[in-house]
C-alpha cells in the first residue's frame, strides 16, 4: 500500500516546471540535489540563485517522521501552536524507549507496561492531530519510513539525525529538533541555509567481503565528523547504480557521522525494484515517468568538478572492509591493517560480543549475507567465540527473516534476536555486567560508538562494521581477524576458512507481514482529549519561555568550559534518561553531565561561583536560576555533534543558560539553540577559548543592535580584578533574532495562529 499517494502526484506533476524554472534562472545544469531543493521551494519564498553556505532560505516539505523520544517534545510544542490538525502528512513511531535485556517479546512487554503513559499520550495526540500511529514492535522509525514513506524526489523533515536514511530512495531527507517539525505541521516555512554540495563518485563495483557500509565508513575517514557540515552529500557514477537501494539508505544513514545535511542517491532501477517490493508500484511507475528529473542534469556527471565544492571518488573494486572507533565513527582502519593498529594502540583485541541490525543496516539484504556466514558456522564445525545479537529494524523484516529459515539459523549458533527497535545503538541495551567498568570490546552495524553509548561503560571499545564482518568477528572473538586472509581453527582442529558471505537484495518470496503495527488517526480528532497526569515523572505540559529583557547580558557566571569532544550525548544523555523525554523539568537533571570541566578534567563536577564549592552541573546552574543569575556554557570544536536531540538545547534553556558559546557548532544542534531563543554564539578567535577563567563572570554587549552578520562583544570580567574583551560570531538572520527577541520560535508561531 502506497501512503499519501495524492501528495506523491502533486510533486510530481509539479516537479519538472519548478526544475525547468531554477534551470533558467541559474543558467546551468543542475545536480539531483539541488532540483529537489528547488522543487520545494516554499510558496512564499522568491526564486533566486542562493549562495552555498549562506543564503537562508524557507522550504516546504512534504512530510514530517517522529520518534517516541523526541515526538513527545515536538507534539507538546505542537499542541501550543493551536492548529487543529498538522499541515502536512505526519508519523510518529515507537522505537527509542524499548529496553534490550532478553529477547524481543519479553523486552517489548516490559516497555509497553513501563512505558504505557507515554505511548497512550503519543497514540492519542496522533489521533487527535491526524498523524499516523506506528506502535512499539513495528520498527525502527528509518526502517518503517524506507518501507512505506520515502519516495525519489521528495522532501521530509524527521526529527532524529539519522531521518538521512531515506536519501537510499532518493529524497532530501533532514534530521532537526522537534521546534522546526512543529513549524512544518503548524503550516509554517522552514528554513535552511543553502547548502553546499559534496560530490562522491563511485566507480568498480563491490566484490567478496566488502559492503555498502564500508563505502560510508571509508568517506567517514576521509571527511571526519564535521568535513559535511553544511552540505549535501550526492553520490554518483556507475558504483552508485550498482547497489542495491538499502544499501544506499545505510550510506546516507552514517552521512550523520560526517555532519552532512543530508546524502542523496539519484533515481534508478535498485530503487523501483525496492517501491515494488514494498508495494509501491504506482509510486515507481510515477518515478520512472520523471527520471530525468529524479537525477543531476548529464552534465553534472560529466564534469562533477564544476558544479560541487568538493568531488570524492572511490573505486568500490578496491575498496577494503573497515572497522571505524573506538569511541568516534570517523576513525577508519582497513580490515588488512587493523592488528598493526589495534597493537600500536593498545585495544583490546578480544571481541565480547558482535551486534547486527539497527536503523543502519538492518534490510533484508543484509540479513541475508549475514545468514550465510551463520551457516558456515555448523557446516565448517566452529563455534563462536562472542556473544552475538540481531535488532531487526522493522517487523516486516522480523518477519521476513522468520519465514524464510534465517532466524532458526541464527538461533543454532546461539544468537539473541532483540525488539524491532533501536535498543544497543541508542544505548537502551541492559547488559549483564556492563556496571563493573570492565576494558573490553565489542563490534556493532550500528552508526554512532561514542563513549559510554551502546552499555554505558567508558571502557567498551565499540568498532563499526558491516553486518557480515560484524558476523566474522563474533565467529572468530578477534578485532584483528581478516577474513579475506586468515583461517580459523575448528573444534576438530582443522584449519578451516570462512567463504565470503552471499546474500539476496530482496526476498524471492517477497515481504510477508501479519501486523505491520500501524495504527491511522481519526477522521476527526476534534473530540479526543489528550489528558496529561499534572503530577507525572514522565509527561510535563510546557510552559512558554520568557522573551528577551530588552538589555545586553550583563553578570553571567560560567556554568561549565567543556574540553573536547562534546555531543548531544554528553549534554543530554540518552540511555535510562530516556524516559523523562516528555518531562522537561526531570530530564534537565542530566544537563551536561557527560561534559569534561576543562578545568578538573572531571565530568560533572564545576565550580559554584556563588559559594565556591564543586557540584554536579546541573544542581550548579539551578543555584544560579534561584539567584535570578543567568549563565553561559563555553564550548570546543563541532559543539552539539550527534543526535539532534532537541533536549540538549531546550535544557539549558529551562535552566536559565543564556549562551552558548564555542569554537563551532553542529548543524543541528545550533538551529535547535536558536528556535529555544539561546543565543548560539562563535569565538572570532578560537584562541579566545583559552581566555575563558574558572571564576569568570561575563557580559555579552551589543545586543540591543543585534544584527545579521554583525559581531557581538563579550566582556570577561576575572576574579583578579583583570578583564579582556573579545568579538562573537553567530549566525543569526533577520528572523532567527526575531524568535531570539520573542523567547522562542514557537512564542512566535503560538501568536501567528491566534492571529488568523
Amino acid at each position: 500500500m502506497a501512503f499519501d499517494l495524492e501528495m506523491i502526484k502533486k510533486v510530481y506533476a509539479e516537479m519538472p516546471a519548478k526544475i525547468a524554472a531554477a534551470r533558467k534562472t541559474l543558467g546551468r545544469p543542475l545536480t539531483l540535489a539541488e532540483k529537489i531543493l528547488f522543487a520545494h521551494l516554499h510558496a512564499d519564498q522568491p526564486l533566486n540563485n542562493f549562495e552555498r553556505g549562506k543564503s537562508y532560505v524557507d522550504f516546504a516539505p512534504d512530510r514530517v517522521a517522529m520518534q517516541d523520544a523526541t515526538a513527545q517534545m515536538a507534539l507538546l510544542q505542537f499542541m501550543q501552536a493551536g492548529r487543529p490538525k498538522v499541515a502536512v502528512p505526519s508519523t510518529v513511531h515507537c522505537d527509542h524507549l524499548i529496553t534490550a535485556r532478553v529477547e524481543a517479546k519479553a523486552d517489548l512487554q516490559v516497555a509497553t507496561t513501563e512505558s504505557k503513559e507515554v505511548y497512550d499520550f503519543l497514540a492519542s495526540v496522533s489521533n487527535k492531530y491526524g498523524i499516523g500511529f506506528w506502535k512499539p514492535g513495528a520498527g525502527i522509525i528509518h526502517q518503517v519510513v524506507l518501507e512505506n514513506y520515502a519516495f525519489p524526489g521528495g522532501m521530509m523533515i524527521g526529527t532524529d539525525s539519522h531521518t538521512v536514511n531515506a536519501g537510499g530512495l532518493g529524497m532530501i531527507a533532514i534530521g532537526v529538533g522537534g521546534a522546526d517539525a512543529c513549524d512544518v505541521m503548524a503550516g509554517l516555512p522552514w528554513e535552511l541555509k543553502w547548502p553546499k554540495l559534496i560530490g562522491i563518485k563511485l566507480t568498480g563495483k563491490l566484490n567478496g567481503w566488502t559492503a555498502p557500509k564500508d563505502i560510508i565508513l571509508k568517506v567517514a575517514g576521509i571527511l571526519t565528523v564535521k568535513g559535511g557540515t553544511g552540505a549535501i552529500v550526492e553520490y554518483f557514477g556507475e558504483g552508485a547504480t550498482s547497489l542495491s537501494c538499502t544499501g544506499k539508505g545505510t550510506i546516507c544513514n552514517m552521512g550523520a557521522e560526517i555532519g552532512a545535511t543530508t546524502s542523496t542517491f539519484g533515481y534508478d532501477d535498485s530503487m523501483s525494484r525496492y517501491l515494488k517490493a514494498t508495494g509501491r508500484e504506482e509510486v515507481a511507475a510515477l518515478a520512472d515517468a520523471i527520471k530525468s528529473d529524479l537525477n543531476a542534469d548529464p552534465e553534472v556527471y560529466q564534469n562533477p568538478e564544476k558544479y560541487f565544492d568538493q568531488v570524492i571518488e572511490i573505486n568500490l573494486s578496491e575498496l577494503e572492509p573497515h572497522l571505524n572507533g573506538p569511541f568516534t565513527p570517523d576513525l577508519a582502519t582497513p580490515i588488512s591493517k587493523m592488528k598493526e593498529v589495534a597493537a600500536a594502540n593498545g585495544w583490546p583485541t578480544k571481541v565480547e560480543v558482535g551486534l547486527i541490525g539497527s536503523c543502519t543496516n538492518s534490510s533484508y539484504e543484509d540479513i541475508s549475507r549475514a545468514v550465510s556466514l551463520a551457516k558456515q558456522v555448523s557446516d565448517k564445525n566452529l563455534k563462536p567465540k562472542a556473544e552475538y545479537t540481531i535488532t531487526p529494524g522493522s517487523e516486516q523484516v522480523r518477519f521476513t527473516i522468520e519465514r524464510d529459515g534465517f532466524l532458526d539459523t541464527f538461533e543454532k549458533i546461539g544468537a539473541k534476536v532483540f525488539a524491532n527497535a533501536c535498543g544497543p545503538c541508542i544505548g537502551m541495551w541492559d547488559r549483564m555486567g556492563a556496571e563493573k567498568q570492565e576494558k573490553n570490546t565489542i563490534v556493532h552495524s550500528f552508526n554512532r560508538n561514542f563513549a559510554k553509548r551502546a552499555d554505558g561503560n567508558p571502557n567498551t571499545y565499540a568498532f563499526v562494521a558491516s553486518p557480515e564482518m560484524v558476523t566474522a568477528l563474533a565467529i572468530a572473538g578477534d578485532l584483528t581477524f581478516n577474513p579475506i586472509t586468515d583461517y580459523l581453527t575448528n573444534e576438530k582442529g582443522e584449519k578451516v576458512k570462512l567463504d565470503p558471505p552471499k546474500g539476496e537484495e530482496l526476498p524471492s518470496k517477497g515481504f510477508a507481514v501479519d501486523d505491520p503495527g500501524y495504527q491511522a488517526p481519526a477522521a476527526d480528532g476534534s473530540k479526543v482529549n489528550v489528558v496529561v497526569d499534572p503530577n507525572s515523572n514522565r509527561l510535563q505540559l510546557l510552559a512558554p519561555f520568557p522573551a528577551w529583557e530588552g538589555t545586553d547580558l550583563k553578570g553571567l557566571k560560567l556554568l561549565i568550559k567543556a574540553k573536547g569532544k562534546c555531543t548531544t550525548d554528553h549534554i543530554s544523555m540518552a540511555g535510562p534518561w530516556l524516559k523523562y523525554r516528555g518531562h522537561l523539568d526531570n530530564i534537565s537533571n542530566n544537563l551536561l553531565i557527560g561534559a569534561i570541566n576543562f578545568f578538573n578534567d572531571k565530568a560533572n563536577l564545576v565550580k559554584n561561583q556563588l559559594n565556591g564549592t564543586y557540584g554536579p552541573v546541573p544542581e550548579t546552574q539551578r543555584a544560579y536560576k534561584a539567584a535570578g543569575i543567568g549563565s553561559i556554557v563555553v564550548g570546543d570544536e563541532n559543539y552539539g555533534e550527534g543526535s539532534s536531540r532537541e533536549h540538549a538545547a531546550m535544557e539549558p534553556r529551562h535552566l536559565g543558560v543564556r549562551v552558548v558559546l564555542t569554537k563551532s557548532f553542529a548543524r543541528i544542534h545550533e538551529t535547535n539553540l536558536k528556535k529555544q531563543g539561546m543565543l548560539a554564539l562563535t569565538f572570532a578567535d578560537k584562541n579566545d577559548y583559552d581566555k575563558i577563567l574558572e571564576d569568570d563572570t561575563i557580559d555579552v554587549l551589543g545586543l540591543t543592535e543585534f544584527t545579521p552578520g554583525k559581531p557581538l562583544t563579550i566582556v570577561l570580567h576575572h576574579a583578579n580584578g583583570t578583564s579582556d574583551t573579545i568579538l562573537a560570531n553567530h549566525t543569526y538572520n533577520q528572523q532567527q533574532i526575531e524568535w531570539f527577541k520573542a523567547g522562542a520560535a514557537l512564542n512566535i508561531i503560538r501568536k501567528q495562529v491566534a492571529a488568523n
